[in-house]
């Protein structure tokens, strides 16, 4: 299929025309009259609402805004590692890290962002809700300490798992075991099958406790929640009287190691206290776009004019690659839920100049090959491919440097803020674009725009 040139360019225009759709601004209204026909409504990208191999897809297409653009609350909670061994400090922040991302997560917050740092003896959480103007209540929801609570289901079908129901604060009740009868929680291995599990290891009174509670429910379920949300609710299989206990299930690695840390947030309950708050303006966010846009557009128009001015009809196809490849990274940015900061913008605005790049490199190649007496369309296709070698070892420099930045791994050794963060996903988002664009879409609007006019020529 992609080896007919015709075929490329009219699904280039059908994704072109697909894209427009999805970027369409969000409450624009439309009004005008022209000779008795008259226009007044309000424009909304479409709202995706479909099946796919039977999962259901209903997703609201929108231009998420981080909080130095959409206003909201910035919050810097410290936790007092006071009663924490040195050695668990850094999963007691995190733990507690996620406890209040979770809380967030109930708060109705879009696009929160939580992330941890360490340094010169503190532990800090650093929160930023977009949207969210009034501090006191967010500190009120997020600051509170973890509350761990083993429970039992009320209803016996229930209990034994027939029912299949989700445990609720109605339909279970407390067993009497609570985050301080749990001495710790962590990742461990299965001896037999070797697969990833979490083990649980109690106090002395915990053990007690949880001996009678096993000895009396073998063959039920026991729920454990935090902060009264269910996290698991593993069927207990024999009375375990030593305290010690394995949640085994079909567990990855990640996965153990995640609920590991949610039962530690209320097995080593940090208590947090806000040490800076403030409130972002929206006012000010919405200047920052308006400012952003017009950079943005000025900055197209540019990189459009000069490459019109160096290449001529070349540079009017690369410019209508350029266009689509607008479109396709704003279309990335809504579909993937890509959060745009003031910085993500300038990485955007940034990825403008290097999605010509590799145009530049084709065109110039082209010109040499010309030089040397080459066909124009010989030229041209040993352009592309004497070009490709150093369009694809300086993208994917760029792509590694923005992989770094980004630190999907959350690696306390390379950056976590949120704004560089933003800034990684633009320019990674621009750079991926650019390679779709800069090679397949300007090469098809060649092949089929450029090529049949020369031809006469030749």
């Amino acid at each position: 299929m992609f080896r007919n040139p015709r075929r490329v360019f009219f699904l280039l225009i059908i994704l072109a025309i697909l894209l427009a759709i999805i970027d369409l601004p969000e409450n624009y209204r439309v009004k005008f009259q022209w000779k008795g026909i008259s226009v007044d409504r309000v424009i909304n990208p479409p709202k995706l609402q479909f099946n796919l191999f039977g999962i259901r897809i209903d997703k609201e297409l929108k231009t998420r805004l981080g909080l130095d653009l959409s206003g909201g609350t910035h919050l810097v909670l410290e936790a007092d590692m006071q009663g924490i061994a040195a050695n668990d400090r850094i999963d007691a922040l995190e733990s507690a890290r996620q406890v209040i991302e979770r809380r967030i997560n109930f708060f109705g917050v879009s696009e929160p962002v939580t992330q941890t740092a360490v340094g010169s003896g503190t532990y800090r959480v650093i929160v930023e809700m977009p949207g969210v103007t009034d501090v006191e209540q967010a500190v009120s929801t997020i600051g509170t300490t973890a509350r761990l609570e083993f429970r039992e289901f009320t209803d016996p079908a229930a209990a034994t798992g027939a029912a299949f129901l989700l445990p609720t604060l109605t339909n279970t009740a407390s067993v009497g075991i609570t985050g301080k009868d749990l001495q710790r929680a962590g990742l461990s291995f299965s001896s037999q099958t070797g697969e990833p599990e979490v083990a649980l290891e109690f106090t002395n009174d915990g053990g007690k406790k949880f001996a009678e509670v096993t000895r009396r429910l073998v063959g039920k379920q026991l729920a454990i929640f935090l902060d009264d949300f269910p996290l698991t609710w593993p069927r207990v299989n024999t009375e375990i009287s030593d305290g010690r206990a394995v949640i085994t299930g079909s567990f990855t690695r990640d996965a153990a190691k995640t609920l590991s840390l949610q039962l530690n947030a209320g097995v080593l309950p940090v208590p947090v206290k806000v040490v800076e708050k403030r409130t972002v303006e929206a006012t000010l966010g919405a200047d920052s776009v308006v400012k952003s846009i017009r950079a943005g557009v000025v900055g197209l128009a540019a990189v459009a004019v000069f490459m019109i001015a160096q290449y001529g009809r070349l540079g009017i196809l690369a410019n209508f690659a350029l266009i689509l490849y607008g479109l396709l990274s704003f279309a990335v940015f809504r579909l993937f839920d890509i959060t745009l900061t003031l910085p993500g913008i300038a990485g955007f605005i940034l990825s403008i100049g290097m999605a010509v790049d590799s145009n530049i490199l084709i065109f110039e190649r082209y010109k040499e090959e010309v030089r040397e007496g080459k066909p124009w369309y010989i030229a041209m296709e040993l352009g592309f491919g004497k070009a490709w070698d150093s369009i694809r070892d300086a993208n994917f420099t760029t792509i590694i440097t923005a992989l770094i930045l980004f630190n999907p791994g959350n690696w306390q050794f390379l950056p976590s803020s949120g704004l560089v963060r933003g800034f990684a996903a633009t320019l990674l988002v621009g750079v991926l674009m650019s390679l779709f664009t800069g090679i397949v879409a300007t090469r098809t609007f060649i092949r089929v725009l450029y090529r049949e006019k020369q031809y006469k020529n030749d």
